[in-house]
């Protein structure tokens, strides 16, 4: 009995060493970084023609009006001048896109993060629910090493780090997996709560719903849509089929080996209300946030890729001697480039 409390004592401390020492879905992360900044810089962007009509101080919602109506905070309301508007909306911009490129950190990202706040709340009729999510995911990205894969180099984030004290730097790997964990909860809360929602509608229950929802006219896609509400069985398995998917989604990310699919499968079902309903915005930041999911698909593909590369590049010389690697070369492995292992994926 003592011996099997011991072994319990002990995976529990392997446990608590590994989650401290070991930081998953690094590439996972990163992903949802970069598509969280393009949601963003393509939200500004799509607007931009008609941006002082909507966002402006003298456009549909004027400038008092909309202080007083706001219950929150934005940057829009420190000022009714112009110019003041188009700094703040170009800078929006500029965030947007320094987020995609990884540029900028932490602050960077806390500074977009601010900005987008900031426009969502200055004209919320043109939100479409992915902004919800947005608020919530980009401070738990602040904790995490999400700036570690398809980040543009600049030093900038080596020579910072070089100031910390050892102590500090420590806990950077427990506050990324936190913040990693705190993503995943949150898209499963997502889904379960709309699932059961869902479950409570007597449209849902009757397997309906889903002709209904693609006859409204703002998510209505013309040649396409009656090709979905016009046929009983595609009617009744979408209905019932997103439930089901919605309700039973964190069961599926759970267990490993079905996470990624779970995941692909959460993608494909967004990628099809972008399509069908044109809620973009919020079709990419739901995906964003499966991407935590699939980092350690993502992490093989990747390690294949780089394998798989150097047979295929043709040599730059013909004969023999072409073939044979450089003594820069040797001793790098078989393909001449170093690997990495594939990062365990978030539990």
């Amino acid at each position: 009995m003592k011996k099997s409390a011991r072994d319990s004592v002990k995976n529990v401390t392997a446990r608590l060493d590994a989650w401290s020492l070991n930081p998953v879905a690094v590439t996972g992360v990163s992903g949802t970084r970069v598509l969280l900044g393009f949601v963003g810089l393509m939200y500004y962007v799509s607007q931009y023609q008609e941006r002082d009509y909507l966002f402006g101080p003298d456009g549909v919602l004027p400038h008092e009006e909309f202080k007083a109506q706001l219950t929150g905070f934005s940057l829009y309301t420190l000022s009714a001048s112009p110019g003041y508007f188009q700094c703040v909306y170009h800078l929006g911009i500029a965030a947007g896109l320094a987020v995609m490129l990884g540029v900028g950190g932490r602050i960077g990202l806390a500074v977009h993060w601010v900005l987008l706040w900031s426009v969502y709340q200055r004209q919320p009729g043109l939100l479409d629910g992915g902004d919800n999510l947005a608020y919530v995911v980009v401070p738990f990205l602040l904790l995490t090493r999400c700036y570690d894969r398809f980040a543009l180099p600049t030093g900038l984030a080596t020579r910072l780090a070089q100031w910390i004290p050892g102590r500090l730097r420590a806990v950077s790997v427990p506050f990324h997996n936190l913040g990693v964990l705190m993503v995943a909860v949150q898209i499963c809360l997502v889904y379960v709560v709309s699932g059961l929602y869902k479950v409570m509608g007597e449209e849902w229950q009757d397997g309906t719903a889903l002709f209904y929802i693609m006859r409204v006219a703002e998510f209505e896609l013309p040649g396409w849509s009656n090709l979905v509400y016009e046929n009983d069985f595609l009617v009744v398995l979408g209905t019932y089929g997103t439930v089901a998917f919605l309700v039973y989604f964190p069961l599926g990310v759970l267990v490993p080996a079905l996470r990624p699919w779970a995941a692909a499968a959460s993608i494909c079902f967004h990628l099809s209300i972008a399509f069908f309903m044109g809620l973009t915005g919020f079709a990419l930041t739901m995906i964003a946030c499966d991407l935590v999911f699939l980092s350690g698909a993502v992490d093989r593909a990747l390690l294949w890729v780089r394998r798989v590369r150097p047979r295929t590049r043709r040599p730059a010389e013909g004969g023999a001697a072409s073939a044979e690697p450089s003594k820069g070369d040797r001793g790098a492995g078989e393909s001449g480039t170093k690997t990495a292992t594939p990062e365990p994926e978030p539990v």
